[in-house]
């Protein structure tokens, strides 16, 4: 698309139209779902007695759940040229699975229920990633996904901090999370996630790509569709990255295991989340000027120290540097990778590209937390950290050699 086209579309607050809603959309859709998922862990320890190999099996689904979708949604999105439906199919599935959770009373129902929830986030995923990226003016992806990430995350803040406000009162600095504050928080949470479903239908507005994309996109292929293979390096790269990358719940547990109470753990991750949504514009940025391959190497190290930081903690203050770290890394690896897909991936077929990204590290997520929940069954909390400390490092050293040669200063 002309970018004349897109700068017409609008913008707000020096941010394109598209981007701005999006962000407003995934920041009311975080609130909600940060609300749950922060203390969900706690809920299936604390009150269902459920080991950490198991909570690991729950996370690992639910986080591999969207990639049975989001190689199909985002290839769909580019066969009809829209991407808009399939977003608001995927956020409007979320929002009407949340209050189900404040029903749950087994271990397998929570699973179910995140699976569906996390079949809503496949459906959603690569065609708004690819909105995003076809409403961004070349060579501003960095700040596009910047400023979508800075919103989505400081949502997140909004939630988790909501989320330790509810706990506060009604059960103040006990160490436990109780059944009745688990319930109340879960029902609350469904508002932003409708608000946010209201905002997608009303206010975003598809692009349509050029003529010449859509007439790519939809015909007949007469050879198979080709990737580069800076693309494909940058897959395995990051698989392997993801495979020691286990679910954010075992943060939760190792904070809680160090001696944090509810209430500080989910005052933690609000911190976390304005670290984060703070660092991921200028983050994003830097990206366009030094390159975005830089940065994500640069957040690969990051967490790296972090977890090896979380294998060795034994005190709250220790906890607390480590997620501000940890923010650091989401800001420099999160929106950029997307932004980096963008760049290097065919207009017209960005939703396949966003899928086949989001479905190689979402089918490495279930191994990643059941591997994380047996060593720290059989091994003991620091176990796991390790694990995931070596592979980051591996997978940013390898970052540097296969792609060293590129020049990535603002082209990439």
């Amino acid at each position: 698309m002309a970018q004349a086209e897109k700068t017409a579309k609008g913008s707000i607050l020096g941010t394109n139209r598209n981007v701005f809603f999006l962000g407003i959309v995934s920041g009311l859709t975080d609130i909600s779902s940060e609300m749950v998922v922060s203390i969900l862990p706690l809920f299936l320890s604390n009150v269902l007695g459920v080991k950490t190999s198991v909570i690991g099996l729950i996370e690992g689904i639910a986080d591999s759940t969207a990639t049975l979708t989001r190689l199909p949604s985002g290839w769909l999105s580019d066969r009809l040229g829209a991407r808009k439906l399939l977003t608001l199919v995927g956020y409007g599935l979320s929002a009407l699975n949340k209050p189900s959770l404040a029903l749950a009373s087994t271990w397998p129902a929570v699973l179910v229920l995140r699976f569906v929830d996390r079949v809503g986030k496949g459906v959603r995923t690569s065609p708004r990633d690819a909105l995003i990226a076809d409403s961004s003016v070349a060579g501003q992806q960095g700040k596009s996904f910047g400023i979508h990430r800075a919103m989505d995350t400081a949502g997140a803040m909004v939630g988790v901090l909501a989320s330790a406000l509810i706990i506060f009162l009604m059960q103040q600095g006990a160490l436990d999370l109780r059944d009745d504050t688990f319930r109340t928080v879960v029902l609350i949470s469904a508002i932003p996630a409708i608000l946010g479903v209201f905002i997608l239908w009303r206010f975003v507005r598809e692009i349509k790509p050029a003529p010449a994309a859509i007439s790519s996109a939809t015909a007949v292929p007469t050879a198979p569709v080709r990737f580069s293979l800076r693309f494909k390096l940058l897959l395995c790269i990051m698989v392997l990255f993801t495979l020691g990358n286990s679910s954010d719940a075992f943060l939760v547990l190792r904070a809680q295991n160090v001696g944090l109470s509810v209430v500080q753990l989910m005052v933690l991750l609000g911190g976390f989340n304005l670290v984060y949504a703070l660092a991921a514009i200028p983050f994003g940025r830097l990206s366009d000027k030094i390159g975005k391959t830089r940065v994500i190497v640069g957040g690969l190290v990051v967490f790296a120290l972090v977890y090896s930081g979380f294998a060795g903690a034994s005190a709250v203050w220790h906890v607390v540097l480590l997620y501000v770290g940890y923010g650091l890394y989401y800001a420099a690896t999160e929106g950029i990778g997307k932004a980096l897909i963008a760049d290097i991936a065919p207009e017209a077929r960005r939703g396949t590209a966003y899928g086949l990204y989001n479905t190689a590290l979402g089918i490495t997520a279930l191994p990643a937390s059941l591997i994380a929940g047996v060593l720290w069954q059989l091994y003991g909390p620091p176990a796991p950290f390790i694990f995931g400390a070596a592979l980051a490092g591996a997978a940013a050293v390898l970052l540097v050699v296969l792609l060293r040669g590129e020049r990535v200063a603002v082209r990439t």
